[in-house]
């Protein structure tokens, strides 16, 4: 139960021998999404033996190479294998009229239905949403028209206090509503306080993606409070010039971003193939927040 996210690259822009360009996969309760799709995911997914048949939904924050390139591979060997479950792409509307022409080519005879969806990044909106997560759009700043995304479990059901039902001779057909919070009605006109039936629910988990952006405003008050953020830290803080020019964070300012929203932890990503060492990376942002963590290809976090 609750999330975590499996790192299947965390370079940006070029591949190198040790890294592979942006891809995620974010486990909610058994639901598989894919994050980012660059070239190289479906190896990266056999490595962390993630089955390819349990990815139903992906979503593409935006339409640079490194971040998008491994899409075709992955659904042409979705084909190969067999999969007909309906496949759902989150993007750019970009993206489908680029992909059309290709899938039309290569993948005429694909057993299932590649769907795409369109959001409009500039707005926080509500993408997906099934019983027991949604995920909404965080609009951030980049060269091109660029989305991060925000997952966050729905509220849970309360935890039913079974001593205190027996004790109250709390019908079986009353459950349920009680999980729900509602207080508990007997025959005989009583009034007993849902607390005093049931315990509190676990606490709902949120994890936010933000990748290829600036330091911005917006994404600190996007997620506020988040348990878990990844956060681009292309360069280091001596190249936070060149970060600023090509819309791009350091790690300093990645922390500042965790720090301000109050985040739970941060996670540091999409590194500059000029680095090869990463402790920098957490030495410099944990100068300004503690919590840090490098997203390190093949790990698994929870939320």
């Amino acid at each position: 139960m609750g999330l975590s996210v499996t790192i299947l690259g965390s370079n940006s822009a070029l591949p190198t021998s040790e890294r592979n360009p942006t891809a995620q996969v974010l486990n909610a309760s058994g639901r598989f999404f894919l994050i980012d799709c660059g070239e190289g995911t479906q190896l990266q997914l056999r490595r962390n033996k993630v089955r390819f048949g349990r990815i139903h939904h992906i979503f593409i924050s935006h339409l640079h190479g490194d971040h998008v390139f491994g899409l075709p591979g992955l659904i042409s060997s979705l084909g190969l294998l067999g999969r007909t479950k309906d496949l759902h792409i989150y993007a750019l509307a970009d993206l489908e009229p680029l992909m059309k022409p290709w899938l039309n080519y290569f993948c005429r005879d694909l057993p299932f239905k590649v769907a795409f969806h369109s959001f409009v990044p500039e707005e926080q909106t509500v993408i997906y949403e099934d019983s027991s997560v949604e995920v909404v759009t965080i609009p951030v700043e980049h060269r091109i028209p660029t989305a991060g995304f925000l997952f966050r479990e729905k509220p849970k059901e309360r935890k039913i206090n079974k001593e205190k039902c027996d004790y109250y001779q709390v019908p079986l057909r009353w459950l349920p509503r009680l999980k729900k919070g509602e207080d508990y009605a007997g025959e005989d006109g009583s009034l007993i306080a849902n607390d005093i039936l049931t315990f509190p629910p676990p606490p709902s988990k949120s994890y936010a993606y933000c990748t290829d952006t600036r330091f911005s405003e917006k994404v600190i008050s996007a997620v506020k409070n988040a348990d878990l953020l990844y956060h681009e830290s292309t360069f280091l803080e001596d190249e936070e010039e060149l970060a600023g020019k090509t819309f791009h964070s350091t790690a300093r300012q990645a922390a500042e971003v965790a720090k301000r929203a109050n985040v739970g932890r941060l996670l540091l990503g999409h590194f500059s193939s000029r680095y090869r060492d990463l402790k920098p990376f957490v030495e410099e942002a944990k100068r300004v927040f503690e919590n840090t963590l490098i997203a390190e290809e093949g790990s698994t976090f929870e939320v």
